[in-house]
């Protein structure tokens, strides 16, 4: 999936297309530092099964978990909803029910 780049909070447009859902875009463009993390094979196959698409970047896998653990710390009664609304997403992901970047710019007019 393309993206556009971030405005000053980092938040491209697309987010607002996430069909309905309250959740943010992760797939953004940010400026990042490389560095290394040492994690065990245990907890790298477990982000690995996070991923909603084959070359989903660790940060985003990271950054969706810290939004949802957020949420729930925030909101714990709508934590079942959230987790619903995100299973939701990444099936129709997985079905290819997704804008790519060019779409979203023509939707939007850009």
């Amino acid at each position: 999936m393309q993206t556009s780049k971030g405005n000053k909070t980092g938040m491209s447009d697309f987010s607002a297309m996430s069909k309905g859902l309250n959740i943010p875009k992760y797939t953004e463009v940010y400026e990042m530092a490389d560095t290394t993390i040492k994690l065990h094979l245990e907890t790298k196959a477990q982000l690995d099964g996070f991923r909603q698409y084959k070359n989903e970047s660790y940060d985003e896998v990271i950054r969706k978990l810290i939004y949802v653990a957020k949420k729930v710390k925030k909101e714990p009664r709508l934590s079942q909803k959230t987790i619903k609304d995100i299973e939701e997403a990444r099936a129709r992901m997985a079905k290819g029910e997704y804008y790519t970047l060019d779409e979203v710019k023509k939707r939007l007019g850009l």
